[in-house]
């Protein structure tokens, strides 16, 4: 009978019917998929520390695990302190010369190079009085010449960028603690781009609290200068991405500029297909994002906007062109950031998985510190 026959085959069949099986298996693993093996890893943090838990043991835990893995760089997306100073709940500190000493120690101590974009806490808020009362455009100064005094990076091992070195920005001369501020063209050293491995890394001094228009001690003309700067930078570096036929582009600021409508508790509302704000306040971002999304449309390649200023850990798609259709080929990543009422829950921060041969260029995975883990019991 054929069933007999089957149940009866040679030894010597079976095993090459076995020896025939496992090498295709193998092979069907092997076979390539959408994805691979990415060629490098990027750290992105931001909005700490906020507290005195955060400084001492939260930072110093973060940097250990960021040191623990094989980084090609770090960025530090803005905020070096909470929004107000010792008078806050819970307290952090001021805008003081000490605030960017302890902050260079922080980033030297990283093995890989760490790059820093300043964010509203550490210049644009300092003009509040919990803050130390400071003219936020000398701050501003401050922090160009501590971070940003050579055309390398932060970190124990050195990167060198481009810098936008255009007199188009404003420096501080000179101020009393109320009046005009006097100013001078400066150049605004902080926005700078590296390129790795066929992808553009481009950062942005874009602000919250309204990118400087609004607040305790607002700055029209100071805005104005940065604005238009940060514009020409941004399509400069997609113009030279361009000719260089990078793989992708990964922009990196502070400010969560806000996309569409969808969340007042965490981003300015606006419209999304003109994107201007519509909740009545300055609205410093409307110029800056038609040219992010200009910018990405025109250049057709993976790109990634990675923020701070909210404080939520996500990924998703909210770009839309002026048809409001989804930009298909952006992605917003925001990086923990303080939350205030958990202690050190927040003081994570994000992989980049980043492989110019793949298809969408960049993956990001959230890294959990696991010394800043909170147990909780039931």
């Amino acid at each position: 009978m054929p069933r007999r026959r089957l149940l009866t085959l040679p030894l010597t069949l079976a095993f090459a019917v076995v020896a025939i099986a496992i090498p295709a298996a193998a092979i069907a693993a092997r076979m390539p998929t959408n994805d691979k093996d990415f060629e490098y890893q990027v750290g992105l943090w931001g909005d700490l520390p906020y507290s005195a838990i955060q400084a001492d043991p939260g930072v110093p835990n973060l940097i250990a695990d960021m040191n623990r893995q094989e980084l090609a760089f770090s960025v530090h997306d803005g905020d070096l302190k909470a929004g107000n100073g010792v008078t806050a709940n819970p307290p952090s500190v001021n805008c003081d010369d000490a605030l960017d000493a302890a902050a260079l120690g922080w980033f030297n101590s990283l093995k890989a190079p760490a790059m820093f974009t300043p964010g509203d806490n550490d210049w644009t808020d300092c003009d509040r009085p919990a803050n130390g009362g400071f003219n936020s455009l000398e701050r501003l100064d401050h922090e160009r010449a501590v971070f940003f005094s050579t055309p390398y990076s932060l970190g124990q091992k050195r990167l060198r960028q481009d810098v936008q070195t255009e007199q188009t920005c404003l420096s501080y001369v000179s101020g009393p603690a109320t009046g005009p501020t006097v100013t001078k063209p400066g150049a605004c050293v902080e926005n700078r781009r590296w390129t790795v491995k066929k992808v553009m890394y481009v950062t942005l001094n874009v602000q919250g609290s309204c990118n400087n228009l609004c607040d305790t001690a607002p700055n029209p003309e100071e805005y104005a200068a940065r604005n238009a700067a940060n514009i020409a930078w941004l399509r400069a570096s997609f113009a030279q991405a361009k000719a260089e036929g990078d793989a992708g582009v990964m922009l990196i600021s502070q400010a969560d500029p806000g996309f569409d409508a969808s969340d007042a508790t965490r981003a300015p509302l606006r419209n999304p297909k003109t994107l201007a704000e519509t909740d009545g306040a300055p609205d410093g971002f409307q110029t800056f994002l038609q040219a992010v999304r200009t910018e990405p449309l025109a250049f057709g390649k993976p790109v990634a906007y990675v923020h701070g200023d909210s404080h939520y850990f996500r990924t998703d798609k909210p770009l839309q062109d002026v048809d409001g259709k989804q930009i298909e080929n952006f992605v917003r990543v925001e990086t923990f950031g303080d939350n205030a009422g958990t202690g050190l829950n927040a003081v994570h921060w994000v992989k980049a998985l980043v492989d110019p041969e793949s298809r969408d260029v960049f993956a990001f995975q959230a890294q959990t510190v696991p010394g800043n883990v909170v147990t909780h019991n039931n």
